[in-house]
């Protein structure tokens, strides 16, 4: 019943193959990850998106 999906994968194995993200995207996430601020306190881990 269960399928073992790491055996087989539908993504191209071609060399060379390359991803090309929108610069959109890639702008997100930088401006995401800036405004990203992880704070730790003893065992706890608190982010906070300061926007």
């Amino acid at each position: 019943m269960a399928k073992i999906y790491s055996e087989h994968s539908n993504t191209p194995k071609k060399q060379g193959f390359k991803l090309k993200p929108k610069d959109e995207t890639i702008s997100f996430i930088l401006n995401y990850s800036k405004a990203l601020s992880v704070i730790n306190y003893k065992n706890l881990k608190f982010e906070a998106l300061q926007n």
